[in-house]
This record gives structure tokens, C-alpha cells and sequence, in this order.
């Protein structure tokens, strides 16, 4: 059985480094000895593999010990058996699939293709079942990943020049249920333990043979492994031109998406401005291209430190209107004028069932009874949804109301999770927060506007009634629908709507809640523990 891994603890590490830096090669020696005679047979089949992979890379001239033809007739016989039976002991593969890399490792391409062909494609093919549940990985110490590309790489080495290219599509084909190769060259490349031969002369034969497969079926909407490997091959020979040129003829997504990237990774701001800037008008599809595009366009301004950074923004969420757009445009506004000064354009051109993003824009234009209102009429399920407005404004609301407290986060508030999968739905294709284009939080842009409080008692009363309201409308929904795992979400909503108002009021409404779900044990408890808290 496998070891719960414990966490090191990030202190620890400069003195784990300092202790491995002070072992001399026998002490490394036995110490990863030590190491491996403690792994379960999983993480030591893993761990032998990086430890074979990673010497016959290295600077010494080591390779394993030779694969003998008994053992390669062992490994078909037993794979033989093993589509026969229709079942195999996983560790009995590892072992096999262990021998292929060994064979591969040691530059013995014809064996490592024969182990590695007899085991992978009936594995991935369904053909042998080796216990798991869904993913082969979870049962095999061995990285099919690197199996499959050394197999690719076996077949390049064995193929006639002239047919190499066929060849290794044709073997892509057979480990199509074991891996998916999006970038076969670069896959080969990394697990090659010799330069390729005659690789100018496959990439521009593996071109042709692609271009003409798509000339057959050119892809429309969805992207193709055939279009996938076509912007590779590009890029190989023909740097980002090749696929600005690509992108251009064929306007699809991806083509313009890796054109784009290419100009990202090879730190070329201003051409990837001009890049995104056209991809943005020239997409085919109509969904929420244009707005990854504009991020893009957004990014790159703000590496180059342009001052019209903000209308980048503001271009970026007119185009796709979500949250994150509309923070990073409001949140790129210079004062709390320019910030007041945006909010009223935001909102006339925000979509009707953009509800979250009209509730946030009430709340900075200080208009709190129009926001209470879009909170009172949210339905009780579907919090979840992107629009919502029942998270934002619970957690903006309770801060407001409370002088002492400043405004929540959504995503530190009630059910952070919802936050967090929202945000992740609304991401884009360009890593913008990895690259540097920080998107400012929900409190972050309401300071910026000036809101820090209420203190009308009419504006204040309208609000916690619509509070609330939600809760009372949320209580209903999950208890009609049974959706038990939300009844702690909803014993929060009650919760909140207590904290923020101790008048007698309140207190009543507590009781009628109670009562009414008297015949709810396990809301009941929720409630308890949700009163109970801070």
C-alpha cells in the first residue's frame, strides 16, 4: 500500500539541498539505494525509470545492459497471453515495458519497437485489462507517455527515409487509445537519446503529408490532430511568419492562437501586440475568441508600458464581457473619477443577463438599492452559475453594512469554491495573470471607486431584506431539491444576514426560518454550526 506523502515544509528545503550537496558519490550512492528499497512498487517502478532515463542522458558514457532475444521472446509471449486472457498483473507489465526502455536506452531500436508495440497497443486498445478503474497510470509504475514516445522514436529510427513519414503516422494511428501526440516532433525530441537523423527532411516530407490529409478534410470549427501537427511542423520551418501565414489563409482559432503564442514565448511584445490586435478581427469564431485575443492585445500593452493600457482593457471586455475583463478595466483606471467616470459606460453596454456584472456595477456607482434588487430576484439554485449575483453581493453587502468590517472579497466569502470555478471558467488561453497581467480584486476596484460604507437606514433596511430574501429563497431551493452538500452554503447566507443586523427584526426572522425547516435535521445542524461561528 502506498505511503501518505507528507508536505516538506518550504524552511526545509535549503538545508535538504545543503545535506545532498555535502555526500560524496558513495554517500548519493547509498543514500538513493536507502530511498529505493522504501518505495512501494508503484513509486519504485517510477522512480527506476526517471533513474535510467536520466543516466543514459547523462555526461558519462553508460548505457543498461543488453536486451537478450530470450527476453524479447518472453515479453511478445507474455503479451500474447496476456490479449488471449483478456488481463494482465500490472507489475508483470511494468517489468516488460522497463525491458523496452532499457533496449531503447541502449540504441536497440528493433528491440524496443517489438516489447513496446506487443504491449501498448492492446493496452490501449482495451484489449487487456490490468485492473485500473479508468487510467492505465493509475496501476502502471511505467510512463506510457515516455513508452509511447520511445516507440515513435523506434519507428522513426527503423524507417526508410523515403517512408518515414508514413510510418510514423501510421504508428500515431496505433497509440491513439495509449497517447494522444499534439506535438510528435517535440515528444520524439524529448525522449531521443540521439539527434534524429535526417530530421530536415522528415519535417518537410511530414509537412506534405499532413497538408495533404487536410487539403481532404480541412477542419471548420473544432480543432484536428492534423491541424495541431501542421502548426508544429510550421513553426519548425518556418519560425512565426510560417504561421502568421497559416493563421491568416485559414482564420481559424488555434492557428491564430499558436501564431500568436509563438510571438509571446520569443518575448516579441510589439509584433504580438499587432498579432492579437488582428487575430481579434480576423477569428472566424464569434464566441469568446475575440476577448482572448484582446487579453493578448492587453498584455502586450502592458509589457510595453503603454499609457493607453485601459482602452486595451475596456476593448478586451466590450468584445467578451465577464468579471475579470471588467475588474482589470476598471481597476486600470488612474482615480476615483476616472473609475466613476467608466462605471456608467460599463453599464450601458453590459448584456441584460449579465447579472453579476450589473450588480457589481450598481454597487460602485453607489447605487445599492438597484443592486439590492438584482439580489433579491436571483433564484435559489444556480450559484454556481458565472452571473450570479448571490456571492458577490453577500459578501460585498455584510462588509458595507458593518462600519468596523471592511468589504469581502467574494472569493474569501461563504462558498469560496464557486468563486474559484467561475474564475476558472472566465480564465484566458494566454496565461494572463502567469504572464503578468494581474487582475485586481473585487475590493480592490470598490476602494478605488470610494465605497467603503452605508450609512442611510432606508438604503440599509432595503438591503438586508434582500439578503434576506436570497436566503430565504436559497434555503428553499436546495431543501425542495434535496442538495444536501448546499445546506451549509445556505446556513451561511442566514448566518451573514444575522451578523449584519442584531435588531429585534432579525432575530425573528432567525426564528421563523427554524421553524419552518423544524424537519430538517441536518439543515438544522448546518444552522447551528453556522451561529456558532465567527
Amino acid at each position: 500500500m502506498a505511503r501518505a506523502r507528507i508536505p516538506v515544509p518550504e524552511v526545509a528545503r535549503p538545508d535538504v539541498d545543503a545535506a545532498l550537496a555535502a555526500l560524496s558519490i558513495d554517500g548519493l550512492r547509498a543514500f538513493a539505494q536507502d530511498v529505493l528499497r522504501e518505495l512501494d512498487d508503484r513509486a519504485y517502478s517510477r522512480a527506476l525509470n526517471a533513474l535510467m532515463n536520466r543516466a543514459a542522458r547523462g555526461v558519462a558514457d553508460w548505457a543498461p545492459s543488453a536486451v537478450a532475444d530470450v527476453e524479447v521472446a518472453a515479453a511478445l509471449a507474455f503479451a500474447d497471453a496476456a490479449v488471449r486472457i483478456g488481463q494482465a498483473d500490472p507489475s508483470v507489465v511494468d517489468d516488460y515495458l522497463r525491458l523496452g526502455s532499457s533496449a531503447f536506452l541502449r540504441k536497440d531500436y528493433a528491440a524496443a519497437h517489438r516489447i513496446f508495440r506487443a504491449l501498448l497497443k492492446p493496452i490501449g486498445d482495451g484489449d487487456v485489462d490490468l485492473g485500473q478503474d479508468e487510467l492505465v497510470d493509475e496501476v502502471l509504475g511505467a510512463d506510457t507517455r515516455d513508452c509511447a514516445a520511445q516507440l515513435l522514436v523506434s519507428t522513426y529510427m527503423l524507417s526508410s527515409p523515403a517512408g518515414r513519414a508514413a510510418a510514423v503516422r501510421s504508428m500515431i494511428d496505433e497509440l491513439y487509445g495509449i497517447e494522444q501526440f499534439q506535438e510528435p516532433i517535440r515528444e520524439m525530441e524529448r525522449v531521443a537519446v540521439e539527434p534524429l537523423p535526417m530530421l530536415d527532411a522528415f519535417l518537410r516530407q511530414w509537412r506534405a503529408l499532413i497538408s495533404t490529409k487536410l487539403e481532404d478534410e480541412p477542419p471548420r470549427d473544432l480543432d484536428t490532430d492534423e491541424a495541431a501537427w501542421l502548426r508544429e511542423v510550421v513553426l519548425r520551418l518556418e519560425g512565426s511568419e510560417g504561421l502568421a501565414k497559416l493563421a491568416r489563409s485559414t482564420r481559424l482559432a488555434e492557428h491564430l492562437r499558436a501564431w500568436c503564442r509563438s510571438l509571446v514565448d520569443a518575448g516579441e511584445w510589439q509584433r504580438a501586440l499587432k498579432a492579437f490586435q488582428e487575430a481579434a478581427e480576423t477569428v472566424s469564431d464569434d464566441g469568446m475568441a475575440p476577448g482572448e485575443f484582446l487579453d493578448g492585445a492587453a498584455l502586450a500593452a502592458r509589457k510595453l508600458a503603454r499609457a493607453d493600457l485601459p482602452q486595451y482593457f475596456e476593448r478586451a471586455w466590450r468584445a467578451a464581457p465577464s468579471m475579470p475583463r471588467l475588474r482589470r478595466w476598471l481597476g486600470s483606471a488612474s482615480s476615483k473619477a476616472a473609475v466613476q467616470k467608466c462605471v456608467p459606460a460599463a453599464l450601458a453596454a453590459c448584456p441584460k443577463d449579465a447579472v453579476r456584472q450589473r450588480a457589481f456595477l450598481h454597487v460602485l456607482q453607489a447605487d445599492f438599492e438597484s443592486a439590492a434588487a438584482l439580489l433579491r430576484e436571483a433564484p435559489g439554485l444556480g450559484w454556481s452559475n458565472r452571473e450570479h449575483p448571490g456571492n458577490l453581493l453577500f459578501g460585498l453587502f455584510s462588509g458595507l453594512l458593518d462600519m468596523k468590517r471592511k468589504p469581502a472579497s467574494p472569493r474569501m466569502e461563504l462558498d469560496s469554491h464557486v468563486e474559484t470555478s467561475i474564475e476558472a471558467l472566465e480564465s484566458t488561453a494566454f496565461d494572463v495573470e502567469g504572464a503578468g497581467l494581474a487582475t485586481p480584486e473585487v475590493t480592490e476596484v470598490l476602494h478605488a471607486a470610494g465605497v467603503k460604507s452605508i450609512h442611510n437606514d432606508a438604503v440599509r433596511g432595503a438591503i438586508l431584506a434582500a439578503m434576506r430574501k436570497a436566503a430565504e429563497n436559497r434555503l428553499a431551493g436546495v431543501t425542495d431539491q434535496k442538495r444536501r452538500r448546499h445546506y451549509g452554503h445556505a446556513a451561511d447566507l442566514v448566518a451573514t444576514c444575522v451578523s449584519c443586523d442584531g435588531s429585534t427584526e432579525s432575530v425573528r426572522w432567525l426564528a421563523c426560518v427554524r421553524e419552518t425547516y423544524r424537519r430538517f435535521p441536518a439543515l438544522r445542524a448546518e444552522l447551528a454550526r453556522a451561529l456558532q461561528g465567527p
